[in-house]
């Protein structure tokens, strides 16, 4: 088994960021630090460790959905000494080394699912699935079907335009239109900057699905594990 998929298997992180681990010089096997991304491991006899700390495969994963709320990083840590969404969940769990698939802005709230699951995490994050992300957003003003097909039809960000997706408008009140956005990619602060391209600031925005997994049930803060059919859902999707 490749060193990225024997870790991400060990649950310390996806694939990729298992790959930046050992480019990082922070991965030894058998107590020889490595720099190859195309190390085979022995599960049997090699002994893999990261920043010193055994690595040990895992054989039940865990599957958390979280509602987070806003001024938490989706992250394990930070050097910055913010809050983390760890701090959120049962530290039983934190101690499984369990870590978001993907994340959610400091200034964003709603469905984060954590695991222990590498490849699973992959999976999710792998732009060729396109898995659909689904966000109520509140926009001040009422917004129109114009200006929602400008959304529908993409908009430029970098120089690249977005993919096309799904915007309706899901209630009016108090001046505040909220519209809920569907979007099948995963740029940095993309329902934002998408509004922003066509002048609307986003004052308020919350992830409600990830594919067909809906956040219900949980107060902000709140998490639980996933149900069987939700992570076979997962797996399969």
């Amino acid at each position: 088994m490749r060193i990225n998929k024997y870790l991400a298997a060990c649950g310390i992180a996806s694939r990729r960021k298992c790959e930046q681990l050992v480019i990082d010089g922070r991965v030894t096997v058998n107590n020889k630090k490595i720099s190859s991304l195309a190390t085979e491991i022995n599960e049997e006899t090699d002994k893999v460790s990261v920043d010193g700390k055994k690595a040990e495969l895992i054989h039940k994963h865990l599957y958390i959905m979280l509602n987070k709320p806003k001024g938490y990083i989706s992250t394990t840590s930070d050097e910055k000494g913010r809050k983390t969404v760890l701090e959120l969940i049962d530290p039983k769990f934190a101690e499984k080394r369990i870590f978001p698939v993907g994340r959610l802005d400091y200034d964003t709230e709603g469905l984060l699912l954590l695991t222990t699951d590498g490849e699973l995490s992959n999976r999710l994050m792998h732009p060729r699935h396109e898995i659909t992300k689904t966000y109520v957003a509140k926009i001040e003003g009422e917004i129109t079907e114009a200006e929602l097909n400008k959304i529908r039809g993409g908009v430029i960000l970098d120089g690249e335009k977005t993919k096309k997706c799904k915007a309706k408008v899901v209630g009016f009140s108090d001046g505040i239109s909220r519209v809920e956005v569907t979007i099948s990619e995963g740029r940095n602060r993309q329902i934002r900057r998408m509004f922003e391209a066509i002048n609307r600031e986003v004052i308020f925005l919350k992830r409600v699905a990830i594919g067909d997994i809906r956040l219900g049930g949980l107060y902000r803060g709140e998490s639980r594990e996933l149900k069987d059919d939700e992570i076979e859902y997962l797996k399969n999707v």
